[in-house]
């Protein structure tokens, strides 16, 4: 059995867990906790620019908006001079519980990486984002660190 496949599936599984639970308490599920981060950036974005920002399909931001317009975290309002596309903006709900989420984000951090020292916190990040962009097909050149 591959033990790098086994153990980063077990973390990853873990932290999704764990994660839903802590921001479920906001009623914020995982994934939606990354859209809510794009708009707490740039509110009244399309789907496709959320999706080109947190490196997802479009379709896979359409369906996470659903749920979160049901949810009462956003709303979707036509763009005013294209009828064809649809923004999405924050509600007064979503705005309310940022401060909440990204203190449980935050706190997840810290209790999955407790008994890492902090350079092994770098070295940790660092390989992650060389895994990402290998698995993207980004050439070597432009990987950075």
């Amino acid at each position: 059995m591959n033990e790098f496949l086994t153990l980063f599936t077990r973390a990853s599984k873990l932290l999704r867990e764990a994660a839903d639970q802590s921001m479920g308490q906001h009623g914020v599920r995982v994934g939606q906790n990354i859209v809510l981060e794009a708009l707490w950036e740039e509110d009244g974005l399309t789907p496709g620019e959320v999706a080109g920002r947190i490196d997802v399909t479009t379709p896979t931001v359409v369906n996470t908006a659903t749920r979160m317009e049901l949810a009462g975290l956003l709303e979707r309002r036509p763009d005013p001079h294209d009828a064809r596309l649809v923004r999405l903006f924050l509600t007064r709900r979503a705005r309310a519980v940022r401060t909440a989420v990204e203190r449980e984000r935050d706190e997840l951090e810290q209790r999955a990486t407790a008994n890492l020292t902090p350079a092994e916190r770098r070295q940790l990040n660092a390989a992650l984002r060389k895994i990402v962009r290998t698995l993207e097909g980004v050439p070597e050149a432009d990987r950075g660190a």
